[in-house]
């Protein structure tokens, strides 16, 4: 099963390198799982993406938004909330800034089981986010 990253767009220095993306999928095939990636470039694409993720093929969701979050803040009518609140799997919220969460008034219910904040240093956000849906998962079989 797939452990889904979408991700909007990021500022060079804290986006999702191809190192630390390899790193990162021989941590979840090491655990028996696979990690996909897709990349989003505007709101709607990051709303479409979250709305088609399936359980059935996708059991974990990291969700790094990047840029993308302050128009979730000033387009709740885009629809995020509403697709967040359909997700048939668990998901952790990845920010680059303490500043950026979504879930500030955007979620109500059924929000992300963590946000993971590393200033600074989107390798450690990864790598933790991914590390808490691995032993999730782990924990669930």
């Amino acid at each position: 099963m797939t452990i889904m990253i979408i991700q909007g767009p990021h500022p060079a220095a804290s986006s999702l390198s191809k190192e630390l993306l390899s790193h990162l999928k021989q941590l979840a095939l090491a655990a028996g799982r696979t990690v996909e990636v897709c990349t989003c470039h505007g709101l709607r694409e990051l709303v479409a993406r979250v709305r088609t993720a399936r359980p059935q093929t996708t059991e974990f969701m990291l969700l790094a938004p990047g840029n993308l979050t302050q128009q979730v803040h000033e387009h709740p009518e885009a629809g995020l909330s509403d697709a967040l609140r359909g997700l048939g799997m668990p998901y952790i919220e990845l920010q680059d800034d303490c500043d950026a969460s979504l879930e500030t008034g955007l979620i109500t219910h059924n929000g992300p089981l963590a946000t993971v904040v590393v200033n600074g240093d989107t390798g450690a956000s990864y790598h933790i986010a991914l590390g808490i849906a691995l032993k999730r998962l782990h924990a669930a079989m």
